[in-house]
Parts: C-alpha cells; sequence; structure tokens
C-alpha cells in the first residue's frame, strides 16, 4: 500500500520507518527541507535505539522515501496520517492544534483520489471532526474519510512498541476506512495484535485517558515513597507487592523525581482542560499535575538538604539530563527545574549525559558539560542521579569518592544500593527506602 506520513517528527519519523518495514511504501513529507535532505543522506535527527538502521534499510530497499513536495506525497495515497506536533498551547495549557489543522488544509489543496486521513499526533478530543469539516468545507467535491489512529510509543522502545504493540486503536466509522487500515496492520496478524475499532471520539479519548492513568501511577508511588521515608518502610517492596496485584500491575510503579518528556506533562494538561470545558473535571488529574510540578522542587530541597540547606558555594554533580534513559528527549525534563534551583540557591553545577547535552547546552547554557560522569565528580560537594542510563549504573565507587571533596551521594532513581553505598563511604540518600538499609 502506498501511505503518505505528514510530519517527520519522533511520531512520524518512527512511524513510517516501520510502516516501510511492514513492506508499504511510504513516502514522509516535511516543510523542513534541511531536515529532508538529511534523511534522504541517512542522517537521523533524533535518538531512538535502532531507528537509524530501519531507516536506513528501507532508504535502500525503495520502500521509504522523503520530500517536502506535499502534492507528491499525497498523490496516490491510500492513507494520509496526520503526525504533526500539537504541543501545549501557551498561556493556557490546551493542545496547540495549529499544525494539525493547517495539514488538513493543505491535504485538501492537494487530494486528488479517495484516501483515509489519520490523525496520529495526539489530539483531543473533537479534532478529527474539525479535520473533516475544514477538508469538506475546501473540496465538497473530494471523497475521503477520517479516522484516529493515536501512537503509544514510548521513547527509547518505540520500534519495539510498534513492531509489537499491545494493541493498535483505530477510531473510524466508515467501513471502508476500517477496511483500508485492517490492510495496513494486516503485518501484526501474525502475532495476533488486538485492533481496537472505536467511533473518533472515543479513539482520541483513549490516548489521553491512558497517558494520565499512568502518569497518576507515578505520581502515586512518588507519594507513597515519601510516605516510606516517614515511617520505615521501603517503597521497592511496596510497589512490588502491590504490583504483583494483577489488577495494578507492576509498570510505572518506580519512585523519582517526577515524570517528563513530551507526552504525560502535555497529554495530562490537555485531558484536563478539556474535562474542565466539558463541565467534568478530572480532579485526579488535576492532583497529578499539580503534584508534579511540586515534585521536582522538592527534589532540589532534598539536594539542599543534603547539603546542610544550602547550595552556596557547592558545587553539584549531576548525571543524566533526559527525561529517561534512551533518548535525548530534554522536553519537561525534572533537570529543567531541577538544576535552575540548584544554581539559584549559589551551587556550581557539573553535568553529563550520554545523549541529551547538546539539547540542555540550548536550555541551560550556563551549566558545566563534562565530557563523561567522572569528569562531574572531580571536587564536587554532592553527586544527585537524575536519568537511570545505564552507564551510571556499575560506576567504580572507590573512584568516584576519590574524586569528590565531600562523598554526598543523592540518588533520585534508587539505582544503587543502600547498604553498598554506605560500606564504600558514602552519605547515600535514596527515594522512598528506610535509613537503616
Amino acid at each position: 500500500m502506498r501511505i503518505a506520513m505528514i510530519g517527520v517528527g519522533y511520531v512520524g519519523l518512527v512511524s513510517g520507518a516501520c510502516f516501510s518495514e511492514f513492506g508499504h511504501d511510504v513516502i514522509c513529507v516535511d516543510s523542513n527541507r534541511e531536515r529532508i535532505a538529511a534523511l534522504e543522506r541517512g542522517e537521523i535527527p533524533i535518538f531512538e535505539p535502532g531507528l537509524d538502521d530501519l531507516v536506513a534499510r528501507n532508504l535502500q530497499a525503495n520502500r521509504l522515501h522523503f520530500t517536502h513536495d506535499l502534492k507528491t506525497a499525497v498523490t496516490g495515497a491510500e492513507a494520509i496520517f496526520i503526525a504533526v506536533g500539537t504541543p501545549s498551547r501557551r498561556g493556557d495549557g490546551h493542545a496547540d492544534l495549529s499544525f494539525v489543522y493547517q495539514a488538513a488544509r493543505d491535504i485538501a489543496a492537494k487530494l486528488s483520489s479517495y484516501a483515509v486521513i489519520v490523525t496520529k499526533s495526539t489530539v483531543p478530543v473533537g479534532t478529527g471532526r474539525e479535520v473533516e469539516r475544514i477538508i469538506r468545507a475546501a473540496r465538497p467535491e473530494a471523497v475521503f474519510d477520517v479516522a484516529s489512529n493515536p501512537e503509544f510509543l514510548r521513547e527509547g522502545a518505540a520500534i519495539n512498541d510498534f513492531m509489537r504493540p499491545d494493541r493498535v486503536v483505530i477510531g473510524t466509522q466508515s467501513e471502508r476506512a476500517r477496511a483500508v487500515l485492517r490492510r495496513i496492520y494486516r503485518p501484526l496478524n501474525l502475532i495476533e495484535t488486538l485492533i481496537l475499532f472505536a467511533d473518533l471520539e472515543t479513539a482520541e479519548l483513549i490516548k489521553y485517558a491512558a497517558n494520565a492513568f499512568l502518569a497518576m501511577k507515578i505520581s502515586y508511588i512518588n507519594q507513597i515513597a515519601d510516605l516510606c521515608e516517614k515511617v520505615g518502610a521501603d517503597v521497592h517492596d511496596v510497589a512490588r507487592g502491590i504490583g504483583l496485584d494483577g489488577r495494578i500491575g507492576a509498570k510505572f510503579l518506580h519512585p523519582g523525581p517526577g515524570y517528563g518528556g513530551s507526552c504525560f506533562p502535555k497529554d495530562t494538561l490537555a485531558l484536563m482542560h478539556t474535562a474542565q470545558e466539558a463541565g467534568t473535571p478530572l480532579t485526579l488529574v488535576e492532583a497529578t499535575v499539580a503534584f508534579n510540578d511540586l515534585r521536582k522542587e522538592q527534589m532540589a530541597d532534598r539536594v539542599l538538604a543534603a547539603l546542610g540547606g544550602s547550595g552556596k558555594g557547592k558545587r553539584i554533580a549531576v548525571l543524566g539530563l533526559t527525561f529517561k534513559p534512551n533518548t535525548d528527549d530534554m522536553r519537561d525534563s525534572p533537570s529543567l527545574t531541577i538544576l535552575p534551583r540548584l544554581q539559584a540557591a549559589g551551587a556550581e553545577i557539573l553535568a553529563h549525559d550520554p545523549a541529551g547535552m547538546a539539547e540542555a547546552r540550548k536550555l541551560m547554557p550556563d551549566v558545566t558539560y563534562c565530557e563523561d560522569a567522572y569528569q562531574t565528580l572531580d571536587g564536587a560537594d554532592a553527586m544527585v542521579l537524575l536519568t537511570e542510563w545505564n552507564a551510571y549504573r556499575a560506576m567504580d565507587l572507590g573512584r568516584m569518592h576519590a574524586l569528590m571533596r565531600q562523598p554526598v551521594v543523592i540518588d533520585l532513581r534508587n539505582v544503587y544500593g543502600s547498604r553498598e553505598m554506605r560500606k564504600a563511604g558514602f552519605d547515600y540518600r535514596s527515594v522512598g527506602r528506610p535509613k537503616r538499609d
């Protein structure tokens, strides 16, 4: 099948490459000519394990193409996916749908035969209907259907998530559109992937409801971690004990400095505002958003407390800047709140991240960036582990201790063992674990 993918950001590029791996003829279009030229050379603008090989393989097989010409992309396509950004709108937190609606107008101008217009971007309820209205208003004679096919890709594991998904959600009431999308996802029949068909509004809400629920799980276990510290319990054992309940599940029960990234922050805000406008406020989601913002500030205060209550004149080594490992994504990362707060308290920050430093330099130019983790520790009064990259899990504790001016470690991801760190001579602080360990 011939597929057009509008947008070569994270979702569009991963989805387009994976569809081509299914055997479809995919053409990805974007107005950014420099990015398109780079992709044609096989240069990948984002860090996602395995994506460079996937793109190169399908470019070589002539199944994956890139262009800045929308007409070229749309002509003959049986499905046109809209995979443009929907960032939080400044001022009110609503999803900014201007790129989606512009894509709809552009498609309307170029549409020449029947196609299913599919919103792959994460969009609020009602967006699909508006996309349909825009196209019909511009081209009353056009023959098309609109569908919703939300993505459920985890950064760092996106290719596996696309190739072996828990489910595929498709929102449309058109049998013709359903038939097209069944054919697109037919390769997943081999692994018996569940395809859930629903109407447009339901499919759009499923994505937001799922992300908000996972965000609530993260905030819940973070609050439980705080309680564990007060009563002498171990949050990891609590998480395991409740996660073994099949109704709850073990995933997203890991304490830390709060969630970030491209999805949870903006999706919880968008769902919160949608519910408020509908007159049915989601108070649990509202509390989750408020607590997560507070959580990041609390983590900075926790670091300062470990330094005696003041950061003035202190040198702090920070390991990990991205919101999670295996990505270079800095969007809404806890580091963007924690590091400036420490600097405002008078601390000097030296930082390292295996993939995120190029982007971090743009956002926090007054941080000192180091070539390796040990370089950050030279003369440090404290080390803060913010992102649980594998590169930080097996560091030489003796070398760490020798490099630091004060052996204070604040492990906000609980990567290290408490007893091991204390035995190595560190003043070790973690999240939600009793001091006796």
